[in-house]
C-alpha cells in the first residue's frame, strides 16, 4: 500500500494537461479555457437607462423636487439617441442617454402636465429630487475593454455562455476533451434494468454512476462496455480502446487477491507500468493505477459502488481536471458533529452531510451506513470528509477537510442550513 496523499500525487504527476482547439463559443458548454479570456469591448457599450421614466441634465448638482420640465424628445431602446436635448427625454429601458443628459426620473416619478393629441408627454413637473447620473448605467460600469473576464482553466456555464455572448465572442480556445473508456466486470452484472435478477445476479450500478461522472467532468465517454471475469475478453477490450484513440480507461472490480482478480496480471502482459496496487485508505484499498503502452491511463477501481464512487472522486475525477488544466481542488473545513473511532493507518473517506445551525455555524455530520456497498446514504450526503490516516479518534469538534460529492462543490440545501442539530 501507498499513501492516499502520495497515491494522488503520482496520478497528478502522470496526467499532462491536453492541447488546445478553437470552438465556437456556442458549443463551448461544459468545456475548459485553455487560454485567458479579455474583454474586447466595454459593457455597457454605452450610457443607458435603467428604467423606464425622463432623461434631464443636472449640471452636477441635484435637481428639486417641483421642477418643471418640457419633454422634447421621445427614445426607446434600439433607437439612436438624439444629438442634444434642451428640456426632457422621454426615454425607455435599455435606451441610450442623449448627449447631454445625465439623470433619469423614474415614470412614477413625474406628474404629467401637458399631453400632446396623442397623449404624449409634453411637459412634466419632478415629484423627487434627482441626483447626478440617477438610475444611469454607464458605459463600461460592468466591464470594462481589456479586462480579464475568465482566466484559463475556467470550465464553462451557463454565466460564462451569458457574458461570452453579451461581449460578442464568437470563439474560444479550449482544452480538448480526454477520450475516455469505461470497463465493468463482473460475470453477476446485468446491465438491462428490465429484466430479471437470476440467482447470484445484481444489477450494474457502477456503470451509470461512473459513465454519468466521466462526461460530467469533461472527459469524451467513447466506449462503454460489460465484460465477463476472464482475462482475455478484458485484454481484447483494452486493445480495442488503444486501437479507437482512448486515453483514459476505467474499469471496475478485478483488482483485488481474489482468483477471478485477474487484471493487474493481465495489465502487465500487456506491458503496462503499474504505479501503484492499492492504497492506505478505505473504502477503496485496492485501487489501481498503471500507465499503458503509448501512455493511456488506466484506473482499476474496486467493484464495490462506494469504492468506485471514491475511486472516481478522489483520483480519476482529478486527473480529468488536470488534463483539462483546471487547477486544484481546495477543500471546505469544518468540525465534526459528533466524536469518530477509526483504525489508525488508513485515510477514511466518509459519506457526510455538511450542515449549518441557525447561528450559521457548519459542523460535518457523519452518516449512518459507511459500509462499502451501501449507496443509499450517498442520498442523504452533500460531501466527503477526508479522515487522517494517522488518527485512531478525533473527538467531535476535530476539523477535518471535506470535499462535495462531486466537483461542482458541496450544496445546502435549505432544511440543512436552516434545521441542523
Amino acid at each position: 500500500m501507498i499513501a492516499f496523499e502520495q497515491a494522488r500525487r503520482m496520478v497528478l504527476s502522470a496526467s499532462e494537461t491536453l492541447e488546445a482547439q478553437r470552438v465556437p463559443a456556442h458549443a463551448a458548454m461544459g468545456r475548459v479555457l485553455a487560454e485567458d479570456v479579455f474583454s474586447p469591448e466595454h459593457l455597457p457599450p454605452f450610457d443607458n437607462t435603467a428604467m423606464d421614466g425622463f432623461a434631464l441634465a443636472t449640471g452636477g448638482r441635484s435637481v428639486p423636487e417641483g421642477t418643471e420640465l418640457n419633454v422634447v424628445a421621445a427614445l426607446a431602446a434600439g433607437e439612436a439617441a438624439p444629438a442634444g436635448c434642451d428640456g426632457a427625454c422621454e426615454i425607455m429601458t435599455g435606451a441610450p442617454m442623449p448627449d447631454g443628459l445625465d439623470a433619469v426620473i423614474p415614470v412614477e416619478q413625474v406628474m404629467v402636465l401637458e399631453q400632446d393629441d396623442e397623449k404624449r408627454p409634453q411637459r412634466i413637473r419632478l415629484l423627487h429630487a434627482v441626483p447626478p447620473g440617477a438610475n444611469v448605467r454607464r458605459r463600461g460600469q460592468d466591464v470594462a475593454a481589456g479586462d480579464l473576464i475568465m482566466p484559463a482553466g475556467t470550465r464553462i456555464g451557463a454565466p460564462e455562455r451569458m457574458v461570452l455572448a453579451a461581449l460578442g465572442i464568437a470563439g474560444i480556445s479550449v482544452r480538448r476533451m480526454p477520450a475516455a473508456a469505461l470497463l465493468t466486470t463482473g460475470r453477476e452484472l446485468v446491465d438491462d434494468p428490465g429484466q430479471s435478477l437470476q440467482p447470484g445476479q445484481i444489477r450494474n450500478s457502477n456503470g451509470p454512476f461512473l459513465a454519468e461522472r466521466l462526461q460530467e467532468c469533461g472527459a469524451e465517454l467513447r466506449i462503454r462496455q460489460s465484460l465477463p471475469d476472464e482475462s482475455g475478453a478484458f485484454t481484447e477490450a483494452v486493445c480495442h480502446c488503444l486501437q479507437a484513440g482512448v486515453e483514459l480507461i476505467v474499469s471496475t472490480g478485478a483488482v483485488s487477491m481474489g482468483r477471478y482478480d485477474f487484471i493487474p496480471d493481465a495489465l502487465r502482459a500487456l506491458g503496462a507500468d503499474i504505479l501503484f496496487h492499492k492504497v492506505a485508505m478505505r473504502p477503496g484499498k485496492p485501487l489501481l493505477f498503471a500507465r499503458l503502452p503509448g501512455g493511456a491511463l488506466y484506473f482499476g477501481l474496486p467493484g464495490n459502488p462506494v469504492s468506485s464512487a471514491v475511486g472516481m472522486r478522489f483520483f480519476v475525477e482529478p486527473a480529468i481536471r488536470a488534463l483539462l488544466g483546471v487547477p486544484p481542488e481546495r477543500p471546505v473545513r469544518a468540525p465534526l458533529a459528533e466524536s469518530v473511532d477509526k483504525k489508525p493507518g488508513f485515510c477514511m473517506l466518509q459519506k457526510t452531510r455538511l450542515q449549518c445551525d441557525d447561528q450559521g455555524r457548519l459542523s460535518a455530520a457523519l452518516m449512518k451506513g459507511q459500509e462499502s456497498f451501501r449507496i443509499r446514504p450517498l442520498l442523504q450526503s452533500n460531501a466527503w470528509a477526508v479522515l487522517p490516516e494517522q488518527d485512531a479518534s478525533l473527538p467531535a469538534g476535530t476539523v477535518v477537510e471535506l470535499y462535495g460529492l462531486s466537483g461542482s462543490g458541496i450544496v445546502l440545501n435549505a432544511c440543512e442550513v436552516t434545521h441542523a442539530s
